[in-house]
C-alpha cells in the first residue's frame, strides 16, 4: 500500500522544532521523521523503517508528537515502509546524497492504513480452530504492533464458507475468533484491548460457487476499534 505524499527537505544543520538528540556525523545522515494522518494530524507510535537494497533496515518509533530521528548511512537508497497489521507497508522510496558534510532530512510521511484488514496466511486446521504453526508469523506481527502502539484495541471477526451447516459454521467461526485472541493475550496483550466476534457464513467476500471464493470467504479480519 503506497501512498505519494512524500515531502522532504535536504539541509544542512537547520533549525527545527524537534528535540535534538542525534546530530549527523560525516558519514551517515539525520533523518528527523514527522507523521500525521490525512488532515495533518499528528500520528504517535508509528514504526518507520529505512530499508537499504541489501535489505539492512533501521527502524524508529514515534512519539506522543508523531515525531522521531534516527541516523542512516549517507550515499544510498532506501524504501520507507511504515508497519501495519499486515506487517511493512512501502511508502515511499529515497536516496540519501554521499555528499561531504552533515547533512540533515526533514521527513514528513502522510497516510492512513484502512480501520479493516484480513490477516494473511492465518489459517487453521480444517474443521477445527485450532491455529496452524505457520499462521504465527502474521500473529507475532500483530503482537509487535499492539506492543508498539500501547492504546490499540481492535476486533477479531471469523468467516466461513457457506459449506455445510449454517449454525455450526457460525459457531466455528466464533471459536477461530477467539482462538486468535487467546494467541494474542498469550503473547502479553491485555484482554480488554482484543475482543472477538464470528459472523459465520453471513458476509462473503466473494462468490461461493467457486474453490477460489470460498477460500477468500474464510478468513480472518482484524478491525482497528481505537488507535
Amino acid at each position: 500500500m503506497k501512498k505519494s505524499i512524500l515531502t522532504l527537505a535536504i539541509s544542512l544543520l537547520t533549525t527545527i522544532a524537534f528535540s535534538q538528540e542525534l546530530e549527523a556525523t560525516s558519514s551517515e545522515a539525520l533523518v528527523n521523521v514527522s507523521t500525521v494522518n490525512s488532515n495533518g494530524e499528528a500520528k504517535p507510535g508509528e514504526k518507520i523503517s529505512f530499508i537499504a537494497e541489501d535489505g539492512q533496515t533501521w527502524s524508529v518509533v514515534t512519539n506522543d508528537q508523531g515525531l522521531a530521528q534516527l541516523l542512516v548511512p549517507k550515499g544510498a537508497s532506501y524504501t520507507i515502509a511504515y508497519m501495519t497489521l499486515e506487517g511493512n507497508s512501502e511508502y515511499s522510496e529515497i536516496e540519501i546524497p554521499g555528499a561531504e558534510g552533515r547533512i540533515q532530512f526533514d521527513l514528513r510521511l502522510e497516510f492512513e492504513p484502512p480501520k479493516v484488514y484480513t490477516l494473511k496466511n492465518v489459517t487453521f486446521e480444517t474443521g477445527s480452530s485450532v491455529v496452524k504453526p505457520s499462521s504465527y508469523v502474521s500473529l507475532d506481527q500483530l503482537v509487535e504492533l499492539m506492543k508498539i502502539k500501547s492504546t490499540m484495541e481492535i476486533e477479531i471477526s471469523g468467516h466461513t464458507d457457506n459449506v455445510g451447516d449454517a449454525i455450526k459454521n457460525q459457531q466455528l467461526s466464533e471459536r477461530r475468533a477467539n482462538s486468535v485472541r487467546d494467541y494474542l493475550i498469550k503473547k502479553g496483550i491485555s484482554a480488554e484491548r482484543v475482543s472477538a466476534v464470528g459472523h459465520g457464513q453471513d458476509r462473503p467476500v466473494a462468490s461461493n460457487e467457486t474453490t477460489i471464493g470460498r477460500q477468500e470467504n474464510r478468513r480472518t479480519e482484524v478491525r482497528i476499534l481505537k488507535e
